[in-house]
């Protein structure tokens, strides 16, 4: 009986891997160095190298595997092939089949977000549900979308791209993705700063925040938090902004969860609030009462949900 499953989250500095048992349990987790280096021609046989000496190591075969999943961080299409990821060094190529052959076990490929959101699914915020949106409020803004418990990819890998909506046409700055106004230039971590600095420079009355030469998303919510008035300006500001573009992701999902994780979800509770309170001021009767929960596996859900894939 094939009892375990890898998980090999892949990142731009460090390959996160797993060992899971088919039920969900966590086994063993390391990392490994990601070697960009000659287009990223040495990640996947390192990968299959480390999961190799793993079954060695552990008196395990490889029959004992019912696969491998690997979240990237690129657009995947549902075939396993990328068209190109920047951070790894990759242009076009077939993931699934280099893995298998590298390997030796089924490999299931798909994009880190989307993966991270399958793992809060499976073990996390969203335990128990089959439709979420998950987003993930870090230096830019990523996140994932699961219908009937499968994420959403779209012809080419691109579905889900929760970060790239338009929410203000008239931004004159440029989102690293090359249009403007996409949400991710005002409610990721980078973004909610970017917007206050911005704001702060024509802010005529006292705030904590002048006080602090580079303030961070970190900073303003425990501004807001003393009774900074600028400070929760831009908290209501970010509030909204958000809270509109999650109603329109739920007119197009109608999900029955969100999941916020990343580095700016542990502002927790005042972080919810605010989301939430302009969430239910846009969003459908029928859909004010959709949850807004925190995730809770933290760096592993990418590595769950690369294991979840193998499930199918």
């Amino acid at each position: 009986m094939k009892e375990y499953l890898f998980g090999a989250d892949v990142g731009g500095t460090t390959v996160k891997l797993g060992v899971f048992r088919t039920e969900g349990i966590l086994v063993d987790k390391w990392e490994i160095p990601t070697r960009t280096e000659d287009n990223g021609e040495n990640i996947i046989p390192d990968i299959a190298d480390t999961c190799q000496n793993y079954i060695a190591g552990h008196d395990l075969e490889k029959d004992d595997f019912a696969g491998i999943g690997m979240g990237i961080p690129g657009p995947v299409k549902e075939d396993g092939t990328v068209q190109g990821c920047v951070n790894l060094g990759w242009g076009f190529r077939n993931v699934k089949k280099e893995m298998e052959k590298a390997l030796g076990i089924p490999a299931y490929v798909d994009n880190d977000a989307n993966a991270a959101a399958l793992g809060e699914m499976w073990a996390g915020g969203a335990k128990g549900v089959r439709n979420l949106i998950m987003i993930t409020l870090g230096t830019g803004l990523g996140g994932g979308i699961i219908i009937n418990e499968k994420t959403v990819n779209g012809s080419d890998g691109f579905g889900g791209e929760i970060g790239h909506i338009t929410i203000h046409p008239e931004e004159e700055e440029r989102c690293g993705c090359g249009r403007r106004g996409c949400i991710e230039q005002f409610c990721s971590a980078n973004g909610i700063v970017r917007v206050a600095s911005r704001a702060l420079k024509t802010y005529k009355e006292d705030s904590l925040l002048k006080k602090i030469k580079k303030f961070t998303s970190k900073d303003i919510f425990d501004a807001a938090k003393k009774k900074d008035a600028f400070a929760i300006s831009q908290l209501e500001r970010f509030g909204n902004d958000l809270g509109l573009a999650m109603s329109n992701w739920a007119t197009m999902t109608d999900p029955e969860i969100f999941v916020i994780g990343g580095g700016v979800s542990r502002a927790g509770k005042a972080l919810t609030d605010v989301v939430g309170k302009y969430y239910r001021k846009y969003a459908l009767p029928g859909q004010r009462d959709i949850p807004i929960v925190l995730a809770t596996l933290g760096n592993d859900a990418g590595i769950y949900g690369c294991a979840r894939l193998v499930i199918g």
